[in-house]
Formats: structure tokens, sequence, C-alpha cells
């Protein structure tokens, strides 16, 4: 096997890395080091799609779509990346490639290669190729010219194409990698991990770096230790037993999703719209947890599902269930040297019925305004269990305990009211740029009606689109 060390496999051909003096991003590298400027850069936040690339899954041979803009040269040395270059060129397009031009789907052609990539990552998969799929693997592309429907009947037109990728020589097993003044540490399992943990006093996890990679900085005035934890194997399996399903804290929203998407359907429209296939397939179950923002998508859901947080650090591990995790704004219980390992997501009582919804200002592809996940259990139109968890609405997401206790033992139409009538004695949301406090309490209300229908007219509603 090769020496993989400061080597990165694009398009198949090995890359030697240097004179890289700074922890700069992927979308960085291939465009001023290797002249790749066909992966473009727009919003260089995750938004646009435009920097999309396909990266091999841990060198498996499967690859995922990411945005280039949103990891660090660090995190994918010694890994396979295929970029638009590498999927056909002028003189050898990619069906998908002429496809586009044949049904006018490139005006400007800015986004194009986002989501030429994105339509390829989703020809390679084993989904069937509805509108449904497309719609879906192209919400983190941003086209403000053409407009999608030409996008998705070039997808469509080609949907027996695919390409090869030779993603064999990438196996992802380098330990230790310095760009300027970062290291990047890689441990492979969490034995490993408690080794750095005993012999390095100051460092920062990074698990997907969805959040953190846009947080720190480029250039480090300051010597920093990344300990990357997306290759800890422990941290990536996912257990399903008869009572509940156990992911590992490295365990991708994508995946998160995927496994789910039979046992709990409830759960999927909330974890597609945690963001688009590009975030998904880069965070992590635990890396959102941890990040502990008032409006993540997860944190809701799991609440109310009473699940437990498996923590792992220097000495040793625990157990902390959810409703404990969270302390204050982005603020959690775990000390600097402790990770989430596994989280155990029970499934709800077959007698219960799972809601969870997310209100923000565009379907796909947004951070929400408030969200509202509910498990709750009636008979004879009598509500017998209930639990309310609500993001959006304090420092950190809240259970409703307070307000399910007095809904208990009502009849639907009552508790409901109760719930409209009584909400500002239990929330007290701030204003701020996604909406005002009093929008909150309306939203809030809103959804409180949409459950009420739901329960009446029995329906399992799990889109917000459905009203």
């Amino acid at each position: 096997m090769a020496d993989l060390k400061n080597t990165i496999f694009v398009n198949s051909k090995k890359v030697e890395v240097n004179n890289v003096h700074h922890d700069i991003t992927l979308l960085d590298w291939l465009r001023n080091h290797h002249r790749m400027t066909g992966t473009k850069e727009g919003c260089a936040e995750g938004d646009c799609g435009a920097c999309s690339v396909i990266i091999d899954e841990n060198g498996s041979g499967s690859s995922r779509p990411i945005n280039s803009c949103l990891i660090r040269l660090g995190q994918v040395m010694g890994r396979s990346v295929t970029t638009i270059e590498g999927v056909g060129c002028v003189k050898n397009p990619h069906p998908l490639q002429i496809a586009f031009t044949n049904e006018h789907a490139s005006q400007c052609g800015y986004c194009t290669p986002g989501f030429i990539m994105s339509g390829i990552s989703l020809l390679n998969s084993n989904k069937k190729i509805t509108d449904e799929t497309i719609n879906d693997a192209i919400s983190g592309n941003l086209c403000r010219c053409t407009g999608y429907s030409p996008i998705i009947k070039a997808i469509k037109s080609v949907a027996k194409n695919r390409i090869t990728q030779n993603n064999s020589q990438s196996i992802n097993k380098i330990k230790k990698i310095t760009l300027g003044n970062v290291t990047y540490l890689k441990p492979s399992n969490l034995k490993e991990l408690k080794k750095h943990l005993d012999e390095i006093k100051s460092f920062q996890f990074l698990a997907g770096g969805t959040d953190l990679n846009l947080q720190r900085p480029i250039i480090n005035q300051k010597e920093d230790k990344i300990i990357c934890l997306g290759s800890i194997v422990e941290l990536n399996k996912i257990t399903h037993l008869k009572e509940k399903i156990v992911l590992g804290g490295g365990v991708t929203i994508e995946s998160f999703l995927e496994a789910v998407r039979l046992k709990m359907p409830e759960l999927v429209e909330i974890l597609q719209r945690f963001g688009s296939p590009q975030i998904r397939n880069q965070g992590t179950v635990g890396g959102n947890l941890c990040t502990s923002s008032p409006i993540g998508d997860i944190a809701p859901i799991l609440l109310v599902l009473n699940s437990d947080l498996n923590v792992f650090g220097r000495n040793g591990s625990k157990k902390i269930n959810i409703k404990n995790f969270f302390k204050g704004y982005r603020k959690n219980v775990l000390q600097k040297d402790e990770i989430i390992s596994s989280v155990e997501i029970p499934f709800a009582n077959k007698k219960n019925k799972i809601f969870s919804w997310k209100l923000s200002k565009r379907y796909d592809q947004d951070i929400s305004t408030v969200s509202l996940a509910i498990n709750i259990q009636t008979h004879k139109n009598i509500i017998k269990e209930l639990h309310l968890a609500a993001g959006g609405v304090a420092a950190i997401p809240k259970m409703l305990d307070n307000l399910s206790n007095q809904m208990l033992e009502k009849k639907i139409d009552d508790a409901i009211q109760f719930a409209i009538d009584n909400l500002e004695q239990y929330i007290q949301p701030i204003s701020d740029l996604r909406g005002s406090s009093h929008y909150r309490l309306e939203a809030i209300k809103g959804l409180f009606r949409r459950l009420q229908t739901c329960l009446i007219q029995n329906k399992n509603s799990l889109s917000i689109m459905d009203f």
C-alpha cells in the first residue's frame, strides 16, 4: 500500500499536498493550488451547493456529495475526491452534462457544476429516480436563473447512466497531519482516542465540521490540535435492537435518516429538512447535539422519545439522559475531554403517535425558526400520555412538561384549546432576525391546531406541506 501521508486522490489520481501553509478548505485547495476552478465558490457557508464534490465514504467504495467549502484539507487527506473535472470534459462529456445542454438546464452556468455533482451522486445511488428523490438531491443547490424544471428533466433523461470511481487506493489511515499551525490527529478507535486525551491538554474535537469549520480561522496565530472523530470505528456504528436503535455519535444525519426510514417514518421529514444531502452527509448526530443550539433540529424529537446519551472521555464512560444534557445557550454538561459516543433512541409505544414539525423561512435547507415535537397517546378522544418539546422558544431545546401535565386526561379539543390559551405561561421566546416573539408564539399555537386536526381526523401527517 502506497504511503498516503500528504496525499489526496483527486479524480482517481494521486496528488501530493505541497506548499500548504494554512489550514485551508478543500475548496480553496482545489481552486487556488490546482486550478480546478470548475468547483465554484458561492456562499462559502454550505448554502448554495456550487462547491459540491463527491467524496468516498471512508474508503468503502461508496460515495457521497459534500460541500467542499465546509470541509478542511486535513479532514480529507488520504481520501478520494471527485470534482466536476473528473466527471467529464469538452471532448468527453458525461451524459448528464449533455442532458443539461439538451434540456436548457443551464443559463449563466455558475451553479451548474454543483447540480451536476448532486445529480450524478443520485444516479450512482440505489434510490429510485423520481421527482421526490431528485428534489431532495438538489435541495442544497441554488439556481437563480434557470428554474428547476429543466434540471429535473435532464436528470430523469439519463437515469440509467453512471460514472465509475476508483476509490480502492483510499483507506483513510493517516494518523497525523500538520498544516501550518494546525495538527490533525485521527484516532481509529476509542482506545487510540483515550491515548490522545491522556497525552494532550489543549485540543478541539472535530466531527463533520459543518458548524465548527465556519467558526475556525483559516490562518491560526497559535498552535492548535484537532482530534478528528470521523475515523473512530465505534462512533460510526448503527445497532438495531428490539426496543431501540443505537447510533454512534459520528453517524451522519443521512445515515440516521436511512436507518429509521422504515422503523420510525415519523422522523423522515425532520431529518430530510435538517439540510441538503451535502450537509446531511457531513454533519453528525453527536456533533449536532454537542453544538447545543436552541434551534437544533434533532434535539426536540430525541427529548420526547426520552433518549439516552452515552458519553466517553478521559475518565471512562457514562450515560446521561438527554433531558439533563443541555445547560444553557450553546452549553451542555460535557467536560472538555468528553464526547457523545452513542445515542440510544427508544421506539415509541405502538399506541402512541409521533409528530415533529419545523417552521422556517423556506422549506429546504434552512435554519428553523421554531419546531415542535410531540409523543402522544389518546384513548376515546382523551389524552392519556403526552410529551412535548420545542425548539426556538428558549435558550435550550425545551421540554414542556408543565404544559403536558395540564393537558392530560382532557378531551383533545379542550386540551388543545388550553394550550393555545395559556401558551405564554409556558414559553417566552425572544425576538430575532428569524422571527419576533409574537410570531413564534402564534406559530406554536398554529402547530397545536395542526396536532388537533391530525388527532381528530386520525391522520399520520408526516409533512408540514399537507396543510
